[in-house]
């Protein structure tokens, strides 16, 4: 972890630089890759280019500094989930819950985690990381196997895979504004109902700790 700025140079050279990220994250979400220039990150921010040049960098510089902020938000989200513990169950749903969390509250970062720009060391970072939760998750699968909650018939790499990637589909979805998310249905709603289908799936819930009211008070904090 880098050291706080001390100075105010430092201070208002690190406020420069997310002020760049911030827009370039803005521009990439609205127009994808081919829309983030370093011109646009410019206009933007009311900065001249070779300042973003100076603080970030170029394009490819841009999309690899965009895909570490959402590997450290992402990161954050998670790792305060996984250190709670507990039983297996209760860690799948709560990890799950914090990826949900992560979707709602810090929506930049969670497209770019799930679905990255196309630039190979973003993608390689971002894969890092994935493959780092993936690991967490199917352990605790394995645990959940070993203590007689998870079906043994269920491969915990790849069950855990397949959670990550039904989370992404679900949570996509979920914070659309369009007509792709039924105007009836709250994405609240679709994260509960989703963490029920999944946990049915995996058969080790009771019904008392599967219950949409303990969803809807996590997804609040």
């Amino acid at each position: 972890m880098s050291e706080r700025p001390t100075t105010r140079t430092q201070r208002r050279t690190l406020e420069a630089r997310e002020a760049i990220l911030d827009a370039a994250e803005s521009i990439l979400s609205e127009g994808g890759i081919a829309a983030l220039t370093t011109e646009e990150v410019a206009r933007r921010t009311d900065m001249a280019i070779q300042t973003v040049y100076n603080r970030v960098g170029g394009k490819q510089a841009l999309l690899i500094a965009i895909a570490e902020r959402a590997l450290e938000a992402t990161r954050a989200f998670l790792d305060v989930a996984y250190a709670e513990g507990g039983p297996p169950d209760k860690q799948i749903r709560r990890v799950s819950l914090a990826y949900a969390r992560l979707a709602f509250e810090r929506p930049h970062s969670f497209r770019i985690f799930a679905n990255p720009p196309e630039e190979p060391e973003a993608i390689k970072r971002v894969a890092e990381l994935a493959n780092e939760q993936h690991a967490k998750l199917a352990n605790i699968i394995q645990q959940g196997i070993d203590a007689g909650l998870v079906r043994t018939v269920l491969n915990p790499e790849v069950t855990a895979t397949a959670l990550w990637a039904m989370m992404n589909g679900l949570l996509t979805i979920a914070l659309r504004n369009d007509a792709m998310r039924p105007s009836m249905v709250s994405p609240q709603a679709l994260v509960e109902m989703a963490l029920l289908v999944l946990e049915s799936g995996l058969q080790y819930l009771s019904p008392e700790t599967s219950s949409p009211k303990e969803g809807r008070q996590l997804l609040q904090g």
